[in-house]
């Protein structure tokens, strides 16, 4: 019933979406989150399980309790309702002692990055630390000088990122072996509550009032691109990942759709 459910919302956004076509992905009850990236799609739940999609069925993805997940060169890593931060190595979540993070993204080029719960400043854990962690012991982070409490990188134009008022920031390079930074550049316009950097470059961000859009325009020289087109979802929506041209999205009533944008599909044929 639930998946039906969802079927028929979504069918109501494809009468108003033109650029882009939305349909009712695998359905995960109560999902609050999801994470796309290296050809995997992860996702946590309201009950704080992670998740790992196969198909068209969800599995559980080891064993430890998680508030968030994210997938990419890094690896795979989580953390939990302490802020703990943990990395799935052969199977299951071990915790890498050291500061407590928030929320991580490893999408970038095989760093790591996170924001801090208390003070919501930006952290960076280096690609070889990142990629080589095995479980034990700790890790050591690099400060971004940023106060963000969502971040998101790519390995193509930098890390973006979200502070506490909900203003937009990106960074016009980011070296994944140093940690290293040229500074961060502010975007105005819409306020987010969270954005996400596809590994094509892409970006697609949610607002604080919940609706979905697309920076256009970027590039190496502008890297901050030049404005936010909306995308079209009918629904209310708390969480977007992107990545091989699929936009996936996490509504405020836990339904989970996947979004193509036609337009681009046309140009490819």
């Amino acid at each position: 019933m639930k998946a039906a459910a969802a079927f028929l919302l979504v069918l109501g956004c494809l009468a108003v979406s033109h650029a882009w076509r939305c349909s009712a992905a695998p359905q995960l009850s109560k999902a609050l989150q999801i994470d796309a990236g290296m050809g995997m799609v992860v996702a946590t739940d309201a009950y704080k399980r992670a998740y790992f999609l196969s198909g068209r069925s969800w599995y559980r993805l080891g064993t430890t309790a998680l508030k968030h997940v994210s997938v990419g060169p890094a690896g795979t890593w989580g953390t939990d309702a302490a802020n703990r931060v943990h990395k799935l190595v052969a199977g299951n979540f071990k915790r890498a002692t050291g500061l407590t993070m928030q929320q991580v993204d490893a999408g970038g080029g095989g760093q790591l990055v996170g924001s801090r719960p208390s003070t919501n400043l930006a952290y960076c854990l280096r690609k070889t630390s990142a990629v080589q962690y095995y479980g034990v012991g700790g890790i050591g982070w690099s400060t971004l000088s940023r106060a963000l409490k969502y971040i998101s990188c790519g390995p193509l134009y930098g890390c973006w990122g979200v502070d506490i008022k909900s203003n937009v920031y990106v960074t016009r390079t980011m070296s994944p072996t140093s940690c290293g930074t040229s500074g961060w550049i502010y975007v105005k316009g819409i306020t987010m509550k969270m954005v996400e950097v596809g590994t094509d470059g892409s970006i697609f961000a949610v607002s604080t009032k919940g609706k979905v859009y697309q920076r256009v325009g970027i590039g190496a020289r502008r890297p901050q691109g030049t404005a936010w087109r909306l995308v079209q979802t009918c629904m209310d929506v708390q969480h977007v990942s992107y990545d091989l041209r699929q936009l996936w999205v996490v509504t405020t009533s836990h339904i989970l759709m996947t979004c193509t944008n036609v337009k681009s599909l046309a140009v490819i044929k």
